[in-house]
């Protein structure tokens, strides 16, 4: 049971702010501690203390289930997120002693934290004072509900996919190396090299990173993903073409063959290759064996493709091109659907709207696209057909 551990620093006047937040009955915690701070130190450049001056702010720490971080981001950041001096931090805990109650150890907390909310509050009041009653009576907006079903924080998931839309010469150098040992497993048919190229899943992340962005709707994410994952698979397809040219491609053995033909099978493995990879995301569980499932349904196909194009085998090739785009499709399709399963949206109602369209909008645009594939599927294999 994987936790982490909140911490929010805000201004001294937000005090009844946060008495609002922690009033809210809907969120779950583990434990809730708040202490005040006072002494805010400036550094020079010189390295002397030049000066200090005091100005209050308020520390709070809360200990939650992963799935439970969200809920509480949500209740601060809605009433805080303009606040000068607001910083929120979300971070892992490897341990903690006496271990937290779980619902099936007998000792289960009320889901409610009403108690280390309560003491939480009399040492805020005891700090900075009780303010009037009509502040301590006001609850305040309610925040998000709890996620139905376990997954990291939207904020988590967002900082883990982000890191995986750098176009850099680490990720330039990873796509080099699975390409290279993809093709000398398809060239020699030696399926336990392939599948040694694709646990490098260095496609993984930017097509993650493509539907969760269209999920949230964010364009800014959405554009980077799209940039590192077109330079990565235009720069398999160009080194497959130049290994295709020098080298002796064999375009009957069963490993390249396989990768040639397009059945619904193929739709089914992509599909359920996308919804592992997003899933891998939301349950913070190693990337690396599920990015295998994504490897498999994107690299193996468009090495083949360069393999065959290079050495003259352009309809082979063709088909390829048709396997690797079903998958694509399949991929960015199944993710977009894990996710909003998942019940991840952004935070404000506005940017709800517009994910919301965005998700639609892209879910029936990849459902066109393989619906167009799918037709050419069932069209060439009845022309092969009549032709035999």
């Amino acid at each position: 049971m994987a936790f982490r551990l909140v911490e929010l620093i805000v201004p001294g006047r937000e005090r009844e702010t946060i008495e609002e937040a922690l009033k809210d009955d809907s969120l779950k915690g583990h434990g809730i501690w708040v202490q005040g701070i006072e002494g805010i130190w400036e550094y020079p450049v010189q390295g002397m203390w030049e000066k200090r001056f005091y100005q209050d702010h308020i520390l709070v720490r809360v200990l939650l289930k992963a799935e439970e971080t969200e809920a509480w981001v949500d209740a601060f950041s809605q009433r805080l997120s303009g606040v000068e001096g607001f910083r929120l931090f979300i971070l892992p805990v490897e341990a903690s002693l006496p271990r937290p109650a779980t619902e099936n150890d007998g000792k289960h907390i009320s889901a409610s934290p009403t108690n280390a909310a309560s003491s939480a509050l009399s040492r805020i009041r005891a700090r900075w004072g009780n303010g009037t009653e009509s502040q301590q009576a006001d609850g305040g907006a309610r925040s998000g509900r709890l996620p139905s079903r376990p997954r990291l924080s939207r904020e988590e998931l967002y900082f883990a996919v982000q890191e995986s839309t750098h176009l850099d010469q680490i990720y330039l150098l990873t796509v080099f190396l699975s390409s290279i040992v993809a093709a000398i497993g398809l060239l020699s048919n030696n399926v336990a090299v392939v599948i040694g190229a694709m646990v490098i899943a260095p496609l993984l992340g930017p097509n993650v990173a493509m539907s969760l962005a269209t999920t949230l709707g964010d364009k800014e994410l959405a554009f980077r993903a799209a940039r590192t994952n077109l330079f990565g698979l235009a720069f398999v397809m160009m080194l497959s073409v130049l290994l295709g040219m020098v080298l002796n491609v064999d375009p009957s053995t069963t490993e390249l063959a396989s990768r040639t033909r397009v059945g619904m099978a193929d739709v089914v493995l992509a599909l359920a290759s996308g919804s592992a990879g997003a899933l891998a995301f939301t349950a913070g569980v190693s990337a690396t064996l599920i990015g295998v499932m994504v490897a498999v349904a994107l690299l193996p196909p468009l090495v083949s493709a360069g393999l065959l194009y290079g050495s003259g085998n352009s309809t082979l090739a063709a088909g390829a091109v048709v396997l690797f785009l079903v998958n694509l499709i399949c991929i960015n399709l199944a993710g977009v659907a894990t996710f909003l399963y998942q019940g991840i949206r952004p935070s404000d109602w506005q940017q709800k709207q517009l994910a919301t369209k965005a998700s639609w909008t892209a879910i029936l645009l990849w459902l066109l696209l393989l619906s167009m594939l799918i037709a050419l599927i069932i069209y060439s294999e009845g022309f092969m057909g009549q032709g035999q």
